[in-house]
């Protein structure tokens, strides 16, 4: 194919935010409204078309594009492969998903709002598309500012200090990172991630950049300790902040951590499989527990996320294609999942005005179809069989188990505790007497929020009982991830010998 359909996916949204700024739209909040619906609509159907021409069975990267930048040192790259194709459906979809809300979670400067979701969504797109170190970095930035203005304009009354504190957090982060590409760039003379797999990057080097790289994806991701940026950015962020921040930017580490860490630093990552794992533990053990102690509907939430991102951490270092997969799979999980459950918190927020779970009870009786949808992400959020969340950790756990038994072991209390602190928040909003009076003032969903959040367990449901399409879609690449990493290691073991 000569159309440079990853360019488009890239660029369109920003084309649709220069026409709102420009266009009459303007000062035309339905037509930045229908522009929006249009372009997140569009950039949703070329990524499943992209899904439907893409071939399962290649490794190699696809719809690779290349331009010139700044000669002899940085060249526009992007491509992908079966790994960055799922996030780069992830994303589209729940971009759209979140325009669709906006009219019910946001209140003011309404068509600013959607041009920073618009912007966001070309970096994040751009950050799964990147196939040149400095083109990811520039894209894996720019999509902290669209945050940082969403959280600090739209956000509740501590929004500026949760904003500065979201945005030091992942920029500082990231300093380390830039100096290790720069330093790459330095060694090899090239900055090309294709050209990286194959020459490789000298061993005596690997632990300074893998930890130069693990500081940006650590702090993103987040894990235990440098995860408190978190839970202030999703209290005091809007519903869609949270969805976005939730659902996207965290994969956005995630993958950093398969394409970069693994993919660049082998002999490194191997090294500090234990330093992985035994962050990976305390978050998923030490977050739920703090989570079955919050009294903030959204800030459980966010520290159950932190939670299910440590067994991503720890099924992408386990180097097995279980645990690789299983962490792609349980972070599409969790994207879907963390987006449904801020939108159902969103929900009763905007008729409430509170997140207080003490302040609720009894809503079952006066809005069944909220329950229910609810119920559906509860269970897939503790990963009962039948959802994308038992998926994800299943598979996760067995990789696990096949490299140490202990950890994985370990970590199996953490699905214990998921259940928990999830069902404890189910029972508490949902079901009991209705003791404060404000409760029976509730209306059930209405036409736009059913349509979302019937969309979003739908599809949970059905990759819940049907995986294989997105693990047939990743299986080749990740094959391909760890042929490449076993080959460096036994080629350093070989030379040491």
């Amino acid at each position: 194919m000569n159309f440079p359909l990853l360019s488009s996916l890239i660029i369109l949204p920003t084309i649709g935010a220069i026409f709102i700024l420009f266009g009459r739209s303007s000062t035309n909040y339905n037509s930045a409204k229908y522009i929006s619906l249009f372009i997140t609509f569009t950039n949703f159907v070329l990524s499943l078309y992209l899904w439907y021409t893409f071939d399962k069975t290649n490794s190699d990267f696809q719809f690779v594009e290349e331009r010139i930048w700044l000669e002899g040192f940085i060249n526009y790259k992007v491509g992908i492969d079966g790994i960055s194709i799922l996030f780069i459906i992830l994303t589209t979809f729940i971009t759209f998903l979140c325009v669709i809300s906006v009219n019910s979670t946001v209140q003011n400067r309404l068509k600013d709002f959607l041009l920073a979701i618009l912007f966001m969504e070309t970096m994040m797109i751009g950050v799964f598309c990147s196939l040149d170190l400095v083109i990811f970095y520039l894209f894996f930035e720019a999509g902290l500012i669209p945050m940082f203005l969403i959280i600090g304009i739209w956000g509740g009354q501590r929004r500026v200090y949760s904003a500065f504190k979201f945005f030091l957090y992942t920029l500082l982060g990231s300093v380390l990172m830039l100096v290790a590409i720069i330093s790459i760039y330095w060694m090899t003379g090239t900055t090309d991630v294709i050209e990286l797999y194959q020459i490789g990057i000298d061993p005596r080097y690997q632990n300074l950049l893998w930890l130069a790289f693990f500081s940006s994806f650590a702090v993103k991701t987040p894990m235990w300790p440098v995860h408190t940026w978190l839970p202030d950015a999703h209290v005091e962020a809007p519903t869609v902040g949270s969805v976005l921040l939730a659902a996207i930017l965290l994969k956005m580490a995630g993958y950093g951590f398969i394409r970069f860490s693994v993919g660049l630093f082998p002999i490194a990552s191997e090294y500090f499989v234990p330093l992985v794992f035994g962050l990976s533990l305390i978050a998923i053990l030490y977050t739920s527990f703090v989570a079955l102690m919050q009294e903030d509907m959204k800030k459980l939430i966010a520290y159950s996320s932190v939670a299910h991102m440590g067994f991503v951490t720890m099924g992408i270092f386990t180097m097995t294609s279980q645990g690789i997969e299983g962490s792609i799979f349980q972070m599409i999980s969790h994207g879907i999942i963390s987006a449904a459950l801020f939108l159902c918190v969103g929900v009763v927020y905007e008729r409430m005005h509170t997140r207080e779970i003490n302040k609720y009870g009894g809503i079952i009786s006066v809005m069944p179809r909220y329950a229910v949808v609810f119920m559906v992400f509860t269970l897939g959020a503790l990963g009962l069989p039948g959802t994308t969340g038992f998926i994800g950790e299943f598979l996760i756990l067995l990789g696990t188990f096949k490299v140490n038994f202990l950890v994985a072991t370990i970590a199996s209390i953490g699905v214990i505790l998921g259940a928990a602190y999830m069902l404890w928040l189910y029972r508490r909003v949902v079901f009991g007497e209705i003791k404060n009076p404000e409760v029976n003032k509730l209306t059930d969903l209405n036409r736009s929020e059913m349509l979302i959040l019937s969309t979003l367990a739908f599809v949970s449901i059905l990759f819940g009982f049907y995986p294989d399409p997105l693990i047939s879609t990743t299986s080749a690449s990740v094959e391909g991830l760890i042929e490449l990493f076993t080959t460096n290691i036994k080629i350093y073991t070989a030379s040491n010998l």
